[in-house]
């Protein structure tokens, strides 16, 4: 009899405990904070010639200066958009100073680059081709004319740009490679439960949104890519060090030094190791670390840890091959 009582007390707790999770989780709460992934930001059926061009643009080596290095190099489409690269080698195998941001839901986010140097995925997608490390092409000319000498791309141009008499423009490559980028969505079970189904989620990545939301994560990882949307400084509330002066390189404003883009949180958990300079190899120890240099929590519980990084395993959507 006892064992009965203690049982059911026991499920009482259970459920009321739950049920203040589930209070804090409503929707209207969460509105504020984030909003699901669209089904589309480009029509595929309009734009189909240039989406494919793009495509072949993006996993072709032959924009590097010794056909070997690619956009999928460091932005593998069968690996969440990164290579798990700290930072990624380039045509003679130097490497840069920042981690390969990835390209998936990337087209979402307010810039590109981590100093936001980049209006848009069509203008990033041009930068990596001429950078003397990573695919090292001398200029735009070597680039147009390397392409038009291969007989496929006379005829992916010409469907993709047959509006223009001539459509070999270093700028359409970016455009092409652009328009395929804002195909590449990863909806999550996450969305699933922002639009309504509860059951999209377990009971440990409830938890772990709420305290998300509770620790202060939230106010720069919001939006509908949960961050890419604002500049925040590393280290606003306890000093970060790093070498790396961030936006202030492309602004030269004084309040612009070590601030960078707010990540996305999308496939996180996938897509290590962390920060700008991919230093940060366990998404525990980025979860921490955030925690004390952003938010002023100088120690995470454990539990904390575990449970936010149950939150964000529901942020992992399907790659895109």
């Amino acid at each position: 009899m006892k064992l009965t009582v203690l049982a059911a007390l026991f499920l009482s707790v259970q459920v009321h405990a739950q049920s203040v999770v589930d209070q804090a989780l409503d929707e209207t709460r969460l509105k504020q904070f984030f909003e699901p992934l669209p089904e589309s930001i480009i029509d595929e059926q309009k734009h189909a010639a240039l989406i494919s061009l793009g495509r072949k643009l993006y996993m072709d080596p032959r924009l590097s200066v010794n056909d070997r290095i690619s956009c999928n190099s460091c932005h593998g489409l069968n690996n969440f958009g990164v290579d798990n690269e700290p930072t990624s080698p380039g045509h003679e195998g130097k490497r840069g100073d920042r981690n390969s941001p990835t390209s998936m839901n990337a087209a979402l986010h307010l810039t590109q680059f981590w100093d936001g140097r980049a209006i848009n995925v069509e203008e990033q997608a041009l930068g990596p081709i001429l950078n003397p490390v990573e695919m090292g092409m001398p200029n735009e000319e070597a680039v147009v004319k390397k392409l038009q000498g291969i007989d496929e791309y006379q005829t992916l141009f010409a469907e993709a740009f047959g509006d223009q008499s001539d459509p070999f423009k270093y700028k359409n490559i970016g455009v092409a490679i652009g328009a395929f980028e804002r195909t590449l969505l990863t909806p999550s079970r996450f969305d699933d439960f922002l639009k309504g189904d509860k059951d999209a989620l377990d009971e440990d990545e409830k938890r772990g949104l709420k305290k998300f939301v509770d620790v202060g994560c939230a106010t720069c990882h919001n939006g509908v890519v949960i961050g890419g949307n604002s500049y925040k400084k590393l280290g606003i509330v306890v000093p970060y060090n790093t070498s790396d002066m961030g936006r202030y390189e492309v602004t030269k404003l004084e309040g612009d030094k070590r601030v960078f883009k707010v990540p996305s949180l999308r496939n996180i958990t996938r897509t290590g190791p962390y920060f700008h300079d991919g230093s940060v190899a366990t998404l525990d120890e980025a979860i921490e670390l955030m925690a004390k240099h952003q938010l002023g929590r100088n120690h995470l519980d454990n539990n904390d840890v575990r449970d936010i990084k149950a939150f964000l395993g529901s942020l992992t959507g399907k790659d895109v091959r």
